[in-house]
């Protein structure tokens, strides 16, 4: 991987701003954050292991990663005006962020909001052509309608906190709770290493596993239900509508990324691939008339093997990128 390539690798950009408008979503704007605090700070919050009668209780940073579940409190000793917190569960879980406690001044311009999803480098995980809501539904902005609804659900594992603060002294206190997801859809992977099984029950819908690492993808096992072999040949795996893709890129969102392999047949494994970019994506597109399944493994490319991909056509996509 080049220099520049890696350089990439190294950094999250992030930015809070708040726009104008019926809506007053937030745009995302280039902010740069090292991805290597915020996974020592995700390590660190997944070894903490806690008796179930405990809540575990912490002071928020203005930049911060939570996996574990518990009470939140941020306080401002000085105006913050670009901060978010980034939530993860397990991939079968949804996240519940509930107001605790909040004084904020949001008519001097204070803020705080919870987007359904992550942001990074700009880029919305999952994306809008992914999510079952529009993007201005995926924002929650507490000064509009955090008394009515003091409790936000995320429709995955991932979920974010955006807040601007002018004056010191102003807090607010939030509960992270996880909630179990019998159907997991898009998810993103907290480690660079392990398993997953996404099943698509005869819904309409497409799903995405994302791993924020170059990795190698084993698949075990794919079920597409039935379909006929001849319009599946003359139209390719999208013309099937049941399908899935293998994908890689250098940001989050999904319609961005390079495609490296379409997948329309059933089978029994293993197939495998190497995806030497920051951001690797197994994708199922389910046309909703069958019960579809993928079973996969995967495992971080170690430096050598990335040195190997270089030249290797479809490979080193992302390397030469």
């Amino acid at each position: 991987m080049s220099g520049t390539s890696r350089a990439q690798l190294c950094f999250l950009l992030l930015s809070v701003t708040a726009l104008r408008g019926h809506a007053r979503f937030l745009d995302i704007q280039d902010n740069e954050i090292s991805p290597e605090g915020l996974l020592s700070l995700l390590s660190s919050e997944l070894k903490r292991e806690l008796p179930e009668e405990f809540v575990y209780r912490r002071a928020l940073r203005c930049l911060d990663m939570v996996a574990v579940e518990g009470q939140f409190t941020f306080t401002a000793e000085r105006p913050q005006l670009n901060c978010a917190v980034f939530f993860i569960g397990e991939p079968s879980d949804i996240i519940s962020i509930e107001y605790d406690s909040v004084s904020i001044d949001c008519r001097g311009g204070d803020f705080i909001k919870v987007f359904d999803g992550w942001v990074m480098k700009g880029e919305k995980f999952p994306s809008t052509q992914d999510h079952p809501l529009p993007l201005y539904e995926r924002y929650s902005d507490y000064c509009e309608t955090g008394v009515t609804r003091p409790i936000v659900r995320s429709s995955q594992n991932v979920a974010m906190l955006f807040f601007r603060l002018h004056q010191s002294g102003s807090s607010f206190t939030v509960t992270f709770r996880k909630l179990i997801n019998p159907f997991p859809c898009n998810v993103v992977s907290q480690t660079p290493e392990g398993s997953f099984t996404m099943i698509i029950p005869q819904q309409h819908r497409n799903c995405s596993f994302s791993i924020i690492y170059p990795v190698e993808i084993q698949i075990g096992e794919l079920s597409l239900g039935q379909h006929n072999d001849l319009r599946r040949s003359i139209l390719g795996c999208a013309g099937s509508g049941d399908f899935v893709e293998l994908m890689g890129g250098n940001g989050m969102d999904t319609s961005k990324m390079y495609p490296m392999a379409d997948l329309c047949y059933s089978f029994n494994g293993p197939a495998q691939m190497k995806v030497g970019c920051d951001n690797t994506v197994v994708r199922m597109v389910s046309s909703g008339k069958f019960v579809n399944r993928v079973s996969f493994q995967y495992r971080l490319l170690g430096h050598q093997e990335l040195q190997q991909m270089k030249g290797n056509s479809v490979e080193d996509v992302c390397l030469r990128a």
